[in-house]
């Protein structure tokens, strides 16, 4: 993790005991995470696949990038059910001189 952002609030769930980044706080738990979140705050979650696969009932937003390429991976964000999901925006991006790959920015809500 290189740096934190600023004026935000970084919660890094892990299992190293001995990982301390300057800057943010460390969970054990996604609920311990989101019990140190600020109330004043939005919690924005940011992956790997676990952490999303436990996540994704509990959210009511996704802000989602999907890059147009096939790459070969061992982890992936989960389906999301168009039942419990609505698509409120989509904005396609061609690749350019600073994207190497065509994406699309999509926002779900939950119904």
């Amino acid at each position: 993790f290189p740096k934190p952002l600023s004026n935000r609030t970084h919660i890094i769930i892990t299992r190293q005991n001995n990982y301390h980044p300057e800057g943010c706080l460390i969970a054990k738990s996604l609920q311990e995470a989101i019990a140190k979140a600020p109330e004043n705050e939005s919690i924005f979650i940011i992956g790997g696949g676990e952490i999303y696969n436990q996540s994704i009932e509990i959210a009511d937003k996704i802000e989602l990038t999907r890059v147009h390429h096939h790459f070969n991976a061992d982890t992936f964000f989960p389906e999301i059910d168009e039942k419990k999901w609505k698509l409120i925006f989509e904005g396609f991006h061609p690749k350019d001189e600073k994207h190497l790959f065509d994406f699309t920015f999509q926002t779900y809500v939950k119904k």
